[in-house]
């Protein structure tokens, strides 16, 4: 899945003693009602946040990832979380003036034979 939008917010990376990495970013869609979504870069992930800005406008690639928790009083509760692996540059911002820079079209090509 992929999500196109202006990026409205960057946190700092958040370091664990386990070793792990996260760095959460919002994404604001543009369309008639726009919605501010929160995608998390894990691990690895958290260097292609590396040269994205606010207000830069990008496709992020993700993955929805869900998870079942039981709280101390039995209840079953659900959560979801939206995990970002991939990301292109449509525009990037400088100050106040956007250039564009990369965007994915039919001139991406592969070297699959079909």
């Amino acid at each position: 899945m992929e999500i196109i939008g202006i990026v409205k917010k960057l946190f700092d990376i958040q370091k664990f003693n386990s070793g792990f990495r996260k760095r959460e970013m919002v994404l604001t869609t543009e369309e008639p009602y726009p919605q501010n979504i929160l995608i998390e870069f894990i691990q690895d992930k958290v260097d292609l946040l590396g040269s994205i800005r606010p207000e830069d406008k990008i496709k992020v690639f993700i993955n929805i990832r869900g998870r079942e928790w039981t709280n101390p009083e039995g209840t079953i509760k659900y959560f979801n979380s939206i995990q970002g692996w991939k990301i292109e540059e449509i525009q990037h911002s400088i100050g106040n003036k956007t250039s564009s820079t990369i965007s994915s079209s039919s001139e991406d090509f592969d070297d699959l034979p079909f």
